[in-house]
């Protein structure tokens, strides 16, 4: 059976695009990294991303470095084989940039950034950002759990 590899995100889709000439690189991976972090910070990757990563996840965990610091290891590449099923689910609904809900939620946690590039890349705003992406998770857990109890019934 052939795996096929969904790209979720790119940062070069960002800096090669309508990217401020103003803004370093860098922030071109900010809030794909905010997001990988909760990704990993909840035990939702894929274990060959673990085991391509294991440390850097160790250092994540213990705020040595962040999510964006992490998700510039992997080339800026955010993509399906780095997360679980139920990762992948969550993602695909939540993450997508047409249809989910993610970009307006990180847009309305930092309402002082003059656009999604602006948002520094620090501890406090993960933690921002964090619950934010926490509560829709539960929200569709919830959903997901309300929908297989009426299923089963």
């Amino acid at each position: 059976m052939l795996f096929e590899v969904v790209v979720y995100d790119k940062a070069k889709y960002h800096y090669d695009g309508e990217f401020p000439k103003d803004l370093s690189i860098d922030q071109a991976f900010v809030h794909t990294g905010m997001f990988l972090g909760w990704i990993i910070e909840n035990d939702l990757f894929s274990e060959e991303f673990e085991e391509d990563i294991e440390g850097e996840i160790q250092k994540f965990k213990s705020r040595e470095v962040t999510g964006t610091q992490i998700y510039m290891d992997c080339d800026g590449v955010f993509s399906n084989d780095m997360l679980n099923d139920e990762g992948n689910e969550f993602t695909q609904e939540y993450f997508d940039f047409d249809n989910g809900l993610y970009l307006d939620d990180y847009e309305e946690t930092f309402p002082e950034a003059e656009g999604v590039y602006y948002v520094k890349d620090s501890w406090e705003n993960y933690e921002k950002i964090k619950k934010v992406i926490q509560r829709r998770y539960l929200e569709w857990v919830n959903q997901r759990s309300g929908i297989r109890f009426m299923i089963q019934r």
